[in-house]
């Protein structure tokens, strides 16, 4: 007795989940997502607590929307067969004639389904709807007399409201939202959350915040409706709130009437959550089922780079990169330039980093990537090249941090060449120098600019403190010495330019101003040996 009390209770927990498959299927139909819908009808087309002849209308509908004529007729035809009585399928044939121009063969069906249900505002509310997706302008009066038939027939119908809303939803915003609001407010069986959905897309653009509460009121009204999971999840990532969407996503991907992109979904929002091994670990998961998905392999490799096990993301990104049907992206480049460089191999990732550019062109921040790949590597010509081409793109909103960089790209070239090219030093000096004097315009008074235009001279001088170095240090010395916090956050450029002077007036045998600054230089970083120096050694 006790087992067969418990093949019930898990029998009608079958039937309560394939009733909700049917009635998920119908609800997505209704709120405007058809590829959705015809998955979930079709999955459980044969389930128990599916209403078939119902589940075929809304198949045909998906095909007479698609262009599939046939397909549509068929389903149609499939539904009569199953009930004769359901009406539903007969406004299908009609909206099937309203599309070939036979709209004499489609009042004929319209008032044979109008004959099977005449109380049924859902179905009068379709017709209607038939009338409105063909031609709203031209069917006006027959759209306005089958909504007036819907409420009358049921006071209060939410449906009859959620289509004034879908007329109004290109025009006035604010009327529509309205509409759909009323609907929500009349949905007291709780049939359609469409009314929910439709209210929260149109307002959301408003206020995003009201939108999600309304979906969130939905959710505890309807907490099985695979719908109102993934809207309140989809809301939640429009609004860029990724936690909320990842806790949401994780939830409704739990519902069997999930979908494998919304999984996928998950995986990237797990990411952006920073829940890396969760997001790998789904991301794998998909992976089992779906070994060629290069979306998954992408987000291994992303997720191990971000958990710094670089050897481990170097092979997934291996993977990525090997599969034939990925569709590489400049991200892709960046994200493994990037880690080959941690690994220490910068030669491949400036190989890498010039693919990225080649692959978005139109986006000067990879140049910059490029540029500081170039450096890395030790290519100071093309380091500078690279940077002098951002800084171009970037016109008159160059930032003046970049600026800048480039500065230094010039000053690396140019001390690379110090033995060298000739030619090529003078060009990187003459740059650097003219680009440095830019920054200043731009920030003047900045120690930390005013200190590389002294180290750019220095260069120029092939490595020697001479009177311009000299000169360009006080100017430095004031700024700093604006500002005493200065003493401590900058304490280390204090001592290279205090030391430095110090001996360039050593070598000039000035020894009071060289002791005057050795001085300085043992205030900001004193030593037993350097006390030493300056008691023996300057007098």
């Amino acid at each position: 007795m006790k087992a067969k009390i418990l093949l019930t209770l898990f029998a009608g927990a079958a039937l309560s989940v394939s009733a909700q498959g049917f009635k998920d299927g119908v609800e997505y139909y209704r709120a405007d997502q058809p590829e959705e819908a015809e998955i979930i009808l079709t999955n459980n087309l044969n389930a128990p607590g599916t209403d078939q002849s119902t589940a075929y209308y809304y198949l045909g509908q998906i095909a007479l929307n698609n262009g599939n004529t046939a397909n549509a007729r068929n389903f149609f035809d499939k539904g009569i067969a199953a009930n004769p009585e359901n009406g539903y399928n007969y406004v299908g044939l009609g909206a099937l004639a309203l599309r070939e121009g036979n709209t004499s063969e489609a009042a004929s069906q319209f008032k044979t389904a109008k004959g099977k249900a005449k109380k049924n505002a859902d179905l009068l509310t379709e017709i209607a709807r038939a009338y409105f997706v063909v031609d709203p302008v031209k069917y006006n009066n027959e759209i306005e007399k089958a909504l007036n038939d819907a409420k009358k027939a049921q006071k209060n119908a939410p449906s009859p409201f959620i289509l004034e809303g879908d007329r109004l939803a290109k025009t006035n915003v604010g009327e529509a939202a309205g509409m759909y609001e009323m609907a929500a407010q009349f949905d007291t069986k709780q049939e359609h959350p469409e009314a929910y959905v439709k209210y929260a897309r149109t307002y959301f653009p408003v206020n995003p915040t009201f939108a999600i509460n309304k979906l969130k009121d939905l959710l505890a009204q309807q907490p099985n409706s695979a719908l109102a999971q993934r809207e309140l999840a989809e809301k939640y990532y429009d609004n860029n709130q990724l936690t909320m969407a990842a806790e949401q996503y994780e939830k409704y991907i739990q519902n069997p009437n999930s979908f494998k992109k919304d999984k996928q979904r998950l995986v990237g929002l797990l990411f952006f959550a920073k829940r890396y091994p969760e997001s790998f670990a789904l991301a794998s998961d998909i992976l089992g089922e779906d070994p060629a998905n290069f979306y998954m392999q992408r987000m291994q490799f992303y997720n191990k780079k971000a958990l710094g096990e670089n050897e481990a993301a170097e092979g997934f990104a291996q993977i990525l990169f090997n599969n034939p049907k990925a569709e590489i992206n400049a991200q892709d480049y960046t994200q493994y330039g990037d880690l080959l460089q941690e690994l220490g191999r910068d030669t491949l990732a400036v190989t890498i980093f010039e693919k990225a550019v080649a692959a978005a062109p139109d986006k000067p921040q990879l140049i910059k990537d490029l540029s500081a790949a170039y450096s890395s590597a030790k290519m100071y010509d093309k380091a500078a090249d690279a940077m002098q081409k951002f800084v171009d793109k970037m016109g008159d909103e160059v930032d003046p941090n970049d600026v800048f960089q480039l500065a230094r790209r010039y000053q690396n070239l140019a001390i690379s060449n110090m033995e060298g090219d000739e030619a090529v030093f003078n060009s990187a000096v003459q740059n650097a120098q003219s680009t440095i004097d830019r920054v200043i315009t731009l920030v003047p008074d900045n120690p930390l600019v005013l200190n590389t235009r002294s180290d750019i001279l220095r260069a120029a001088n092939k490595g020697e403190t001479n009177q311009a170095v000299v000169d360009a240090d006080m100017v430095t010395l004031k700024a700093l010495d604006s500002d005493p916090e200065n003493l401590e956050k900058r304490k280390s450029m204090y001592r290279n330019i205090y030391s430095r002077l110090a001996v360039y007036y050593q070598q000039q045998k000035d020894i009071p101003t060289a002791k005057e600054y050795y001085e300085k230089f043992y205030s900001v970083d004193p030593s037993p040996e350097l006390r030493t120096f300056i008691d023996t050694q300057l007098k």
